[in-house]
């Protein structure tokens, strides 16, 4: 019986373990990194979510129509101890960003670095889960 309750309990404590592993995506599942994207226009709003910030964006086109854009961007933690803050991404403020396009085509995009009106550069991205190792990542490992 006691070896019944000791699997029991460490059969628990295993799925509970794995349901976070299995929400969070790689980067190679949804994004290109063979495509990569430059986009140039105004924040419209900053979802300071978990696992993932989302960056929505209004990109005015050659043509004058506006395109909006979904950025991911790394945990909100993460991007806080890189230099982001609510006041560094009001709405209106505009913004170039370098990333990495979905694979589906749709206007998505994993951000990398946003750089801002005052030349600041901040990484957005979420290193570690498959995207490309390019420099841009202060903490990434020497290749």
């Amino acid at each position: 019986m006691r070896k019944a309750w000791v699997l029991l309990w460490a059969v628990t404590f295993a799925l509970i373990g794995v349901e976070p592993a299995m929400a969070h995506h790689a980067f190679a599942a949804e994004f290109d990194s063979t495509q990569p994207v430059r986009l140039r226009g105004q924040i419209t709003r900053m979802e300071w979510i978990n696992p993932h910030a989302w960056m929505h964006l209004d990109v005015t086109l050659e043509d004058g129509t506006v395109e909006s854009w979904m950025i991911e961007a790394g945990p909100p933690g993460a991007l806080v101890r890189r230099g982001w803050n609510r006041d560094s991404v009001v709405p209106g403020t505009e913004v170039l960003v370098e990333g990495y396009r979905a694979l589906d085509g749709s206007n998505r995009a994993n951000g990398r670095d946003v750089t801002f009106p005052d030349g600041r550069r901040l990484f957005a991205g979420s290193s570690g889960t498959g995207a490309p190792l390019d420099g841009s990542d202060p903490t990434e490992p020497a290749r």
